[in-house]
């Protein structure tokens, strides 16, 4: 007797993450579309803690396999490609759409920048996913800039200024934010922090300030998180610069 062929299978609970991280980028699509604009963006940060959690879990449990970081990567695009920029466009951009058609053109342009910027991004990390060091990232990657533009919105949203006054902002933030994605600034990755082993105790109490600080006012302090995190990338290279101009300056032999 010949024995049966094992079908292929996959690892459940990394990937059941992971897929409750894609029926929240889902969920926050259609929300968008039906005007839950808070809703919309709750669900997008849902999707930003489990989309950190299934690599973890799989590092953790030696359940990583090549499936699995396809399927993150496309749930990544869902979540913090479309999801994102379908929530700008309906919640601030489309305010360009009473200067009339060139201005919305420019409007939903600029969420397909972001959107291809986003797949880029996610292509480019799965193509060099076995040689870069996982301590950085070439550019920035699109969890992140998907954070920027959530707590901006909730900012927006939790404040008393009126949306259609700042659609400006919004589409300069899409722009940029597509650029620091595709660029070849590197930003730390934080995937070296191995929680399995011990710490100072003054570590723990740095986390229970840092929790303390975001109850204060959550939108307001997790902006200024993550625009300080996507600014970092940009600033470490004009220092890296400034250093590297100091240090020739330096070693030019002065004239006699």
């Amino acid at each position: 007797m010949t024995d049966k062929k094992r079908l292929p299978g996959v690892y459940l609970l990394p990937n059941l993450i992971t897929t409750g991280s894609l029926f929240s980028g889902f969920y926050s699509i259609i929300s968008s579309i039906n005007g839950d604009i808070m809703t919309a963006i709750f669900a997008i940060i849902v999707a930003m803690i489990l989309d950190g959690l299934d690599g973890r879990i799989a590092r953790l449990t030696k359940t990583q396999t090549s499936f699995g970081a396809y399927y993150d990567s496309l749930s990544d695009m869902i979540c913090f490609g479309v999801a994102p920029a379908l929530l700008m466009y309906i919640w601030s951009l489309s305010n360009f759409n009473m200067f009339g058609w060139h201005w919305s053109k420019i409007a939903w342009i600029s969420c397909f920048i972001y959107v291809a910027a986003a797949a880029l991004r996610l292509a480019r990390f799965n193509s060099k996913i076995q040689v870069q060091d996982k301590k950085f990232f070439i550019g920035l990657a699109s969890p992140a800039a998907a954070a920027v533009i959530v707590c901006y919105a909730w900012l927006i949203e939790s404040s008393t200024i009126e949306v259609s006054s700042v659609s400006g902002l919004s589409l300069s933030v899409l722009v940029i934010l597509s650029v620091l994605m595709i660029s070849n600034v590197t930003y730390y990755s934080f995937k070296d922090i191995d929680i399995r082993h011990k710490v100072p105790h003054i570590t723990l109490f740095l986390i229970v300030l840092g929790l303390s600080f975001v109850s204060f006012d959550p939108p307001k302090v997790l902006l200024s998180f993550f625009v300080l995190y996507a600014l970092s990338g940009p600033i470490l290279l004009i220092l890296r610069i400034l250093k590297k101009k100091t240090l020739r300056s330096e070693k030019k032999p002065t004239n006699p």
